[in-house]
């Protein structure tokens, strides 16, 4: 079966001009690419009235390469809304008590650049980033083991039997959580995530009746990361969780409390699931269209990890976020940018921006310094997971090309996406041979 476009289930219509373009309407996520061909062409900095940090001010969407990679490496110029809310946080952390977990434990650990990085280093990167390489047994056993329950079968749907349990069970066995609690780890991760997908706008706004689910779900995800922090404190395991209730993170010169750490779960939960799920949901669509591609792969693994850098570059799972803000007024792409403007920074527009890259919309497995797309930002605040990120999609393909002669959609699909800011598609079910 062919994939065909969806474009008629969508809320909206295919934009063909500038004034059709709305990346945050129902249904735009249908339209995306078709929309970032227009931006780049006609508006690569595109203002959204009304819509910027600072009263009075605009929000203004990015598009190019060059732009977005000159602004997240220089957090001086560019920063964070984020950090600039945890500096006023940090001036009365009294404030910050009605804020989430992760916030809270940002304003005692990480409240400027210099902790970030401090905080990665000390208490991230062990486990998710650079020494993510500890866990590469796991997750081939984990790939193989999730295999293992359909590869009899000749069809799956590999989301909800491959892409999602895939990094909800690594993530699990990261932390220490149990894995016959496992469900629970993805109503938890809804419940992080809620804003990208039901929230409206550039900055993802909940309404009202969302929030107070959120806030509902939150809390019951406290306490239960409490209940965990309190076992592993009296019975220590090999886990993420362990490690933290045992580390004396340098800065202050202590431990950590039950409450920085919770914060710390957090951040892990709401950046370790879905964004691998999507990579691997997009991925295996393009080894489908792309029977070179497939080919190749089998023929030599070692073009595994261009593939999904490929990949990464051509669907990013986080298709964009309004993160950073200007300190003073700005030129991009001859455009003026008043200071106090919110910065939405498209990773997915900019990965197939004509002005970087050749033949933008190929999958290359040759192509030169790969790894430089944006889906996972750059500079220091590149995201904390990528490694482990990367470590579970290499791993999870070379499983599969081990396992499986090929894969063909099925009858059954009609390819369209969740709502928000993410490139998630709900379903995807495929016929395949195993080997």
């Amino acid at each position: 079966m062919n994939k065909k476009p969806n474009h008629e289930l969508s809320e909206m219509a295919c934009p063909h001009q500038l004034a059709d373009v709305d990346l945050f309407a129902l249904g735009a996520q249908e339209h995306w690419y078709e929309a970032y061909d227009i931006l780049h062409n006609e508006a690569p900095v595109h203002r959204i009235p009304g819509e910027g940090f600072m009263p009075g001010t605009d929000a203004f969407i990015l598009t190019r390469y060059e732009d977005i990679s000159r602004v997240v490496k220089d957090e001086q110029r560019y920063p964070p809304a984020l950090s600039l809310m945890i500096r006023q946080l940090s001036e009365s952390p009294e404030a910050a008590v009605n804020m989430n977990t992760m916030i809270q434990s940002m304003v005692s650990l990480r409240p400027n650049p210099e902790l970030w990085r401090t905080h990665r280093q000390e208490l991230t990167d062990p486990w998710v980033g650079p020494g993510a390489s500890r866990h590469k047994s796991m997750i081939v056993d984990v790939a193989h083991s999730l295999i293992d329950q359909w590869v009899d079968e000749e069809k799956v749907d590999f989301v909800s039997q491959f892409a999602q349990p895939l990094p909800q069970m690594v993530m699990a066995k990261v932390l220490g959580w149990p894995i016959e609690d496992l469900k629970l780890l993805k109503y938890f991760g809804d419940g992080t995530v809620k804003a990208f997908v039901y929230g409206s706008g550039h900055r993802c706004i909940l309404p009202t009746e969302e929030v107070r689910s959120q806030l509902e779900v939150l809390q019951e995800f406290q306490a239960y990361t409490n209940a965990l922090i309190t076992a592993r404190r009296s019975a220590p395991e090999e886990d993420m969780i362990t490690f933290l209730t045992t580390v004396e993170y340098s800065p202050l010169n202590r431990k950590l409390t039950d409450a920085e750490i919770n914060g710390i779960v957090y951040a892990m939960v709401i950046g370790g699931l879905e964004t691998t799920q999507y990579a691997l949901a997009e991925q295996v669509q393009l080894v489908i269209e792309n029977h070179a591609v497939w080919q190749a792969l089998k023929e030599d693994k070692r073009k595994v990890r261009a593939f999904t850098e490929e990949g990464m570059r051509l669907r990013a799972p986080t298709q964009g976020l309004s993160t950073r803000t200007t300190s003073q007024e700005e030129v991009f792409q001859g455009v003026a940018v008043p200071k106090g403007s919110f910065l939405h920074m498209r990773w997915a527009a900019a990965n197939i921006d004509p002005l970087e890259w050749d033949d933008p919309t190929e999958l290359k497995l040759d192509r030169k310094a790969g790894t430089r797309h944006l889906t996972f930002s750059q500079g220091a605040r590149v995201c904390p997971g990528a490694s482990l990120s990367r470590l579970e999609q290499v791993e999870a393909w070379n499983a599969l090309i081990d396992r499986i002669d090929h894969f063909e959609y099925a009858q059954d699909n009609t390819f369209t996406h969740q709502p928000g800011i993410m490139l998630g598609i709900t379903k995807l079910n495929l016929a395949f041979k195993k080997q």
